[in-house]
């Protein structure tokens, strides 16, 4: 969904490139936590997201919560952009899908290198 969403925005399809740049992220953050203990949490919040992960293993407790107290208003654009998409009108600029869409990129690469261990 990433590299869909990086298509969009070089089709200046802003909307749509930040609504995929959020669900390149839930879901995989959804199938790390599925990986690790067998369930799917019943959230979109991709901070609550982050917030079990942290409870699923003690090692990377503080390394997630640095990440989300550094980028907590980055976490919450890529959140909004999953609500705007269903439930209320959001015009994002290019500016914005660029910034998002790296910063998917980034908590991807930050999951990923933390090798959880539940």
């Amino acid at each position: 969904m990433l590299a869909h969403a990086e298509e969009c925005l070089k089709s200046e399809d802003y909307d749509l490139a930040v609504f995929l740049a959020e669900q390149a992220v839930q879901p995989y953050l959804k199938s790390v936590m599925l990986e690790l203990t067998g369930e799917i949490p019943r959230t979109h919040s991709i901070r609550q997201l982050l917030h079990i992960l942290r409870t699923l293993s003690s090692g990377v407790a503080e390394a997630v919560n640095e990440f989300v107290r550094k980028h907590r208003g980055l976490l919450t654009g890529l959140e909004d952009a999953y609500l705007a998409s269903r439930y209320f009108f959001r015009t994002y600029e290019k500016d914005e899908s660029e910034e998002l869409i790296r910063f998917a990129g980034e908590v991807i690469r930050f999951v990923r290198d933390l090798k959880v261990k539940a």
